[in-house]
């Protein structure tokens, strides 16, 4: 069986691999969204086609949607080549349920891959079309904290978003480029109104986004590249909103075992590929079935009926704002950055098994959300925080089978700090004075510094996951060397006072001098690390 519209057409054989079929027209659905796009999503990996496609397949077999996602991808262009293409755009969902059984199902909710690649006259062209028509209501975005920023830690701009200023919006590379770009053929078509989503894991995400794409476009007028009137049309929420959004559904990488478990069952060609930016894809998509998605009810131009999706709920931006602040910062986020690199550390594959298996650990993740986050997180009141927390410890952050990796934890650790530490720290120091009786997040943060090293508890060396600003920490880091503590002076100052990445000075919130007298601790030799860990839980 091949996972492609022909092959899809043998529906005896998927039936008895015990593999669910699209219920509508795939064809049809996905010729609808080429001629009349109504939903672009720009970052189409794994979350986004289990998540977002996933959600959008439901509409469809419910019969409240009548056409496919647009899909655009901004920087791995490998993805539409290797994933979207061969396979006609067609996914397949394992969801993995705690017990062990798995639900699989072919998506065919994704109609169309573009390379947002303005070096490629063709996709470019393509995307202008998208984006001038009347038709389109949204755009929604899973490209990571670190697809909005575009100034370093210093304040400088990155040297690509630089470029994009300077050679305006035919010549865009960057995704906030990218948007501004198609952003301004939306305006000369017509000024059509249009709903920017940010699906992604940070604090006040549409805010980010909005400031991201008003710099981009100020920028660009400063240059005489665009008019006032398209600063004004970006600036009115009216005509271009920016809703917030909280999203949550754990999505690991692809697993090789369940490549090998589907080729057994006679699906051709499952096996996960590495792409040459290093992004972990495959045909199919593993995650869990507990999904959450909280949107600012904002959409000039009309909407489907999101509402009706599975996870989904509609609200008020500071109903929003409450649910993403207990997610992102309190319940879920910060439990993962604190223990994450710590794992890699402490040498466990996978994180599920070392919550299962360490009880230090686990006790320090019970710490980062019950003891330290629960006391200072507002309730939303459509989420209630105490459940959700004990969702995750009952249900999602046991369960084995999802097979998510600490090293996936660790990527882009640096990007998110302040979002998932740094707002509890700013709680505590705003309820208490400072945030000195703090325990396991000053210990997550000193984790996350020690595993920045590359040298595990026992003295063997790892490659760390990506993250932009590896090379700046290490360089920061390079003459502290593990087992001998006297090497650690002040190196961490720079890190733990910079308000750009903690969103607070931690010297000043009364954290700094903790978190370095932990890191000291932990470099005092082989076994120093869990040494250190079960002091500071055990207290």
């Amino acid at each position: 069986m091949k996972l492609t519209m022909g092959g899809i057409k043998d529906s005896e054989s998927w039936k008895k691999a015990g593999i669910t079929l699209p219920g509508y027209n795939v064809e049809e659905v996905s010729e609808k969204a080429k001629r009349e796009p109504q939903w672009i999503h720009f970052g189409i990996g794994n979350i986004f086609r289990i998540f977002i496609g996933g959600i959008a397949d439901g509409l469809l077999e419910e019969g409240v949607m009548d056409r496919g996602i647009t899909c655009v991808e901004t920087f791995d262009y490998d993805v539409v080549d290797k994933i979207y293409e061969p396979y006609d755009n067609l996914g397949l969902s394992v969801i993995l349920h705690g017990d062990g059984t798995r639900d699989y199902k072919v998506l065919g909710s994704l109609a169309e891959a573009v390379k947002a690649q303005s070096s490629d006259p063709g996709q470019w062209n393509r995307l202008k079309e998208i984006f001038a028509n009347p038709s389109l209501q949204l755009v929604s975005f899973t490209i990571t904290e670190k697809g909005y920023a575009l100034q370093k830690a210093d304040g400088t701009w990155f040297p690509f978003v630089e470029a994009d200023i300077q050679n305006g919006p035919d010549k865009a590379v960057g995704a906030m480029a990218v948007l501004t770009a198609m952003l301004y053929e939306r305006y000369q078509a017509g000024g059509y109104p249009l709903a920017l989503v940010s699906m992604d894991n940070c604090s006040q995400n549409g805010a980010r986004l909005r400031e991201s794409v008003l710099t981009m476009t100020e920028e660009w007028q400063k240059a005489g590249y665009v008019d006032a009137g398209f600063v004004s049309y970006v600036s009115d929420e009216k005509i271009v909103a920016f809703p917030w959004t909280m999203i949550d559904k754990i999505t690991p990488r692809p697993s090789e075992q369940i490549a090998e478990d589907l080729e057994n069952l006679g699906v051709e060609e499952m096996h996960p590929v590495i792409t040459g930016k290093k992004t972990y894809i495959a045909p199919f998509i593993n995650a869990e079935k507990p999904q959450y998605l909280v949107i600012e009810d904002s959409f000039p131009n009309g909407r489907p009926a999101l509402e009706k999706g599975f996870g989904v709920y509609l609200a008020d931006r500071k109903t929003v704002n409450l649910a993403e602040r207990m997610k992102v910062t309190v319940c879920l986020n910060p439990v993962h950055s604190a223990t994450g690199p710590l794992g890699v550390v402490l040498g466990y594959d996978l994180f599920a098994h070392m919550l299962n298996t360490d009880e230090d650990m686990m006790k320090m993740a019970r710490m980062v959300a019950y003891d330290e986050g629960l006391p200072v997180v507002p309730d939303p009141g459509i989420l209630s925080p105490q459940a959700f927390v004990d969702e995750l410890f009952d249900d999602r952050f046991p369960n084995e089978y999802l097979g998510d990796t600490n090293l996936r934890l660790a990527v882009d650790v640096s990007q998110m700090v302040g979002i998932r530490f740094g707002e509890t720290i700013k709680a505590y120091a705003a309820k208490y004075g400072d945030a000195s009786r703090l325990t396991a997040i000053p210990l997550g943060i000193a984790g996350w510094l020690r595993y920045m090293l590359a040298v595990d508890d026992k003295g063997n060396k790892y490659e760390l996951a990506p993250d932009p600003m590896n090379g700046e920490i290490r360089e920061q880091l390079k003459d502290i060397v593990v087992g001998r503590p006297e090497t650690f002076t002040d190196q961490l100052k720079p890190i733990l006072s910079n308000e750009r990445m903690f969103f607070t000075d931690l010297y000043q919130a009364g954290v700094g001098e903790k978190i370095e007298g932990m890191f000291r601790e932990m470099l005092a030799g082989p076994g120093a690390v869990k040494a250190t860990v079960h002091k500071y839980v055990c207290r």
